[in-house]
């Protein structure tokens, strides 16, 4: 390879890192300024959080086929049901039109369905939610606007055998749009050929013969030729070129600005960017330009190598060209987006991960940067997100979430939803944009429309009655998780500079890289120890330092100079380094330097270089006082238990989650500089004081799937400890009578048992009351508590383990991808089959639809007679089961086959009704007779 310059060229890249930088430093001084309030403050609002803390839900309009009534219905349902917010996102049609129904497919971007946009906003602004738009139809950017010139680009290389006698290239035929941009001769045959012995070549000039085996090597400007996925009518077409600023700037034009300008006066909150899903873009017309430009040296001329790898130049100019290509995403993309909604009057969301090659620092460019994916002992592009909102100072991340939860459509159950929930605030994320609440016509009947592969969170859906309170789960949980700053302690350093040295055409993402970069051993280790952490790259710390306590290297060959030297400075003013597996060794260039490999020496022996989990496990305690360390736990309790931290002013603020489907009980102790430990319950927002031990220890007992939230502060009010619901029993477990809403049948069950075992209610979706009469003959002293207990793990992947289909090789959670379920879910089959809202003597007790299933009810009981009712929900699939197989054959007639329902062969009924035993607990006072 050729390096004349490239140092020296270098130099030159200074003042624009420079000017971007001070962009940067703006962005975070004005995202890290926020109320801070103290504990007392925060109490007093658990009760009643903020709305801007309320859950989102992306809106799908199919077709769009929409219509003004059922617009308003939904969204007044929407704000019923406590979300705060809703995306506008316009997929595939899900029906032909047919007038003798009324059922219309709007084209996008026509005049009607700008008219349905406007009204829409205009009546979620009135109702008080937030609105935002996609600002395309499916994913990702694209469409009719979207010329092949303009199109998602890729390399090419055709490989064919040249004759050994032959003094000329043979003739090749080129597919519209394309171009040569380099021509090679090499020895060897079009399957295998040496780069090494690559000699430029041209069609115009005779070459030498030769004996040996060769082959001509053309080098095409091509295209992905990929189409939008998922597109509404009327907004087929190419995917978009990312890395050119004329085809955003098209795009922007066409799609863009009819859009917002369906707002009027009063722009959407933010305009959206769906996860970079650009396949096999690798190559725009202005990479070689910019490539010298930037690099220093001509890329054309080491394309074989950069094809072929396996050279020790081939490295350093896929380094190049992944950097390059991430710059050029940057600043055509995500910059140019981000000052056009900024001209617009709003905000740009966006999904900054996958492919192509945006790097976790391209995240400080957005507004609003957000991620996806429960995968929290592994590498994940929610984590991805929340890192980089850490590191540049955004106090809210938010999280498309549930968006493979437990398939098929309308298998997902409350339990399902908080087991994945409390997976994405441990990471992080404290604002939930639900996937999703599908658009239905009233005119098709039940269960509705669906997106071909996510949950639903529409009143479609049997068990919705008990949304508002899941909703409230989540807008407390959130509200809590905004409080204060981030206080990881531990920074994973990933090797970005290794991923572009892995880049090669057809593999271009930062973010699937770090799925074998970064071992999901090394991330369970940081966590079972007691830490939770936060990425970083070499780009954010030579721009802001560290912050955190302890940096951790997974294996890393390449680190630029300037990061070492910011480490070492860090090091020596206290901070603690480890790498895992092996320490830096080269430059980002690929050169090695007395200074480079004296600082790395330094930095990285004894205990700041370890070899195994174990090891690091002991290096980091060294380093740092784990943040929650518990006491003679299991591996399985450890690996099972996950938190956060926030860090307030005048105190501290855990939130710790039971991921698993077993119950732990363990001593914790919660790292703080204050004292005073109260447990705050995060379905009613009461607190009341934890027993603290003389260690400073408290003790954890959590059912499985329970969350809780523990604030530390000195000033905590010293209530009672909750006393134990364990005393005294009087089991309601037989005689009740069970309505069944929909049908009216009615029948009296002297012992509990499953809908779907009776032939007469197998297929029944929706409600049942069950009710009856109990007494009393003396009055209460004391709390009071109904209690469904039973349910078990299920057999099969523990909870620890078991999650989403695993990353694809861009790095994104596969779920918008056609892949086989069951995807995210509880392994557990609960007591409440699905939820259930209790009355007791005609006043509302709560809802149960999460572990522990217990509610608080002395309030509500009265000496003498007491009636009951426990309204339960199960899903839809009971009834849909029974229901004919939808003939979609006219659908793909008409607009072609743009989507697949997902594993309909797992529609069948499944366990419905209270499957448990019912008591009161009584915490004190003589014991109820009946």
């Amino acid at each position: 390879m050729r390096t004349d310059g490239i140092l020296a060229f270098r130099a030159s890249l200074a003042k624009y890192t420079a000017a971007l930088a001070a962009t940067c430093l703006l962005a975070l001084t004005l995202g890290a300024q926020q109320a801070q309030l103290n504990i007392a403050q925060i109490e007093q609002q658990i009760l009643s959080p903020p709305d801007d803390a309320k859950p989102m839900v992306r809106w799908w309009w199919f077709g769009p086929a929409v219509e003004k009534a059922e617009i308003l219905r939904e969204l007044q349902q929407m704000k019923a049901d406590n979300f705060g917010g809703v995306e506008l996102a316009f997929v595939y049609p899900e029906v032909v039109d047919d007038p003798a129904r009324g059922l219309k497919n709007l084209p996008f971007l026509s005049s009607a369905m700008l008219d349905a946009v406007t009204y829409a906003q205009a009546e979620g602004r009135r109702l008080g939610l937030r609105v935002d738009v996609t600002l395309c139809s499916g994913w990702p950017y694209g469409g009719p606007a979207t010329t092949l010139a303009e199109a998602a680009g890729r390399l090419r290389v055709i490989a064919l055998p040249l004759p050994p006698e032959a003094t000329s290239l043979p003739k090749m035929k080129l597919s519209d749009g394309e171009s040569i941009v380099s021509t090679f001769i090499a020895s060897g045959t079009p399957e295998t050929w040496n780069a090494a012995t690559a000699q430029p070549a041209s069609l115009s000039t005779p070459t030498q013969a030769s004996a040996q085996p060769r082959v001509a090597l053309f080098f095409v400007a091509s295209h992905t030729l990929q189409q939008v996925k998922r597109a509404a009518i009327g907004a087929e077409g190419y995917v978009l070129d990312p890395f050119s600023k004329q085809a955003v700037a098209t795009h922007l034009k066409a799609v863009g600005e009819p859009l917002v300008k369906a707002f009027g006066d009063t722009p959407p909150y933010a305009i959206f960017s769906d996860s970079l899903e650009a396949y096999g873009a690798d190559w725009t017309p202005s990479l070689p330009e910019e490539f010298r430009k930037r690099r220093g040296y001509d890329l054309l001329s080491h394309l074989p190598e950069l094809v072929a790898g396996g050279l020790p130049a081939a490295a350093q100019v896929r380094h190049d060209y992944g950097r390059t290509l991430t710059e050029l995403v940057d600043e055509n993309y995500l910059v140019q987006i981000n000052s056009w909604a900024h001209n617009h009057h709003t905000k740009f969301r966006s999904q900054t991960y996958g492919e192509p090659a945006v790097s976790l620092a391209s995240q400080r460019l957005v507004d609003l940067p957000e991620g996806e994916g429960p995968q929290w002992r592994a590498f994940s592009t929610l984590r991805w997100a929340t890192s980089g909102n850490h590191l540049f100072g955004n106090n809210i991340t938010s999280g498309e979430s549930f968006t493979w939860l437990h398939s098929p459509v309308f298998r997902a159950t409350p339990l399902d939803m908080k087991a994945e929930a409390d997976i994405d605030f441990i990471m992080g994320e404290n604002q939930l944009i639900y996937h999703g609440w599908p658009y239905s016509a009233p005119q098709v009947g039940e269960p509705g429309w669906s997106l071909y592969a996510a949950a639903v969170f529409n009143d479609h859906n049997p068990w919705h009655p008990v949304m508002p309170y899941v909703n409230k789960y989540v807008q407390r949980l959130s509200y809590l998780l905004r409080q204060g700053t981030p206080a990881n302690q531990v920074a994973i350093l990933m090797p970005t500079d290794d991923a572009w040295a892995g880049f090669a055409p057809g593999h271009v993402s930062v973010s699937g890289a770090m799925n074998k970069l970064i071992y999901p051993a090394l991330i369970s280790a940081i966590l079972s120890a007691g830490y939770n952490f936060d990425f970083t790259d070499a780009d954010t710390i030579n721009r802001l330092g560290i912050h955190h306590s302890v940096l951790v290297l997974p294996p890393t060959d390449r680190i630029p100079l300037e990061t070492l030297r910011k480490i070492a400075a860090w090091v020596n003013a206290g901070g603690h380094v480890i790498a895992f597996g092996h320490a830096p060794f080269i430059d980002a260039d690929g050169t090695t330097t007395q200074e480079l490999v004296k600082l790395s020496q330094q930095l990285f022996s004894g205990a700041s270089l370890v070899a195994d989990p174990a090891t690091l496990e002991a290096a980091l305690h060294y380093a740092a006082r784990p943040d929650l360390q518990l006491t003679n736990a299991a591996d399985s309790v450890q690996d099972g238990l996950g938190f956060i931290r926030r860090a307030l002013p005048d105190g501290d603020i855990y939130f710790v989650a039971n991921t698993s489907n077993h119950s732990i009980q363990a001593r914790a102790v919660l790292s703080s500089k204050f004292k005073g430990t109260s447990r705050w319950d995060l379905d009613t927002g009461l607190s009341s004081r934890e027993d603290v031990q003389p260690d400073g220890s408290i003790d954890l007992d959590l059912a499985p799937y329970e969350s809780a939230l523990y604030v530390i502060n000195d000033k905590t009010k010293q209530q009672p400890a909750s006393p134990s619901p364990r005393k005294d029993a009087l089991d309601l477990s037989r005689d009740w009578k069970v309505v069944f809403t929909n049908s009216g049948r009615t029948k009296q069950e002297a012992t509990l048992s499953d809908w779907s075992t009776d032939p007469t209610t197998v297929h029944y979706s929706g409600e049942a009351v069950y009710s009856r009469d109990f007494t009393f003959v003396s009055a209460l002293n004391g709390p009071v508590y109904l209690q469904i207990d039973g349910g078990s793990a299920l057999s099969g992947p523990s909870a620890d383990s078991h999650g989403p289909p695993p990353l694809g090789p861009d790095g994104l959670p596969n779920a918008k991808i056609t892949l086989p379920g069951p995807g995210m879910h509880a392994t557990y089959d609960p007591p409440v089959r699905e939820a259930a809202l209790v009355s007791i003597n005609g006043h509302d007790a709560g809802a149960l639809w999460h572990p522990p299933y217990r509610l608080e009810v002395s309030g509500l009981l009265r000496p003498g007679a007491n009636h009951i009712e426990i309204h339960v929900f199960n899903t839809a699939l009971n009834a849909w089961s029974a229901q004919p197989a939808h003939d979609y054959g006219p659908l793909i007639r008409q607009y072609g086959d743009r989507f697949q329902m997902q594993d309909l062969d797992q529609v069948r009924p499944i366990p419905s009704g209270l499957l448990g035993s019912i008591r009161l607990i009584f915490g004190g006072g003589p014991s109820p007779n009946e």
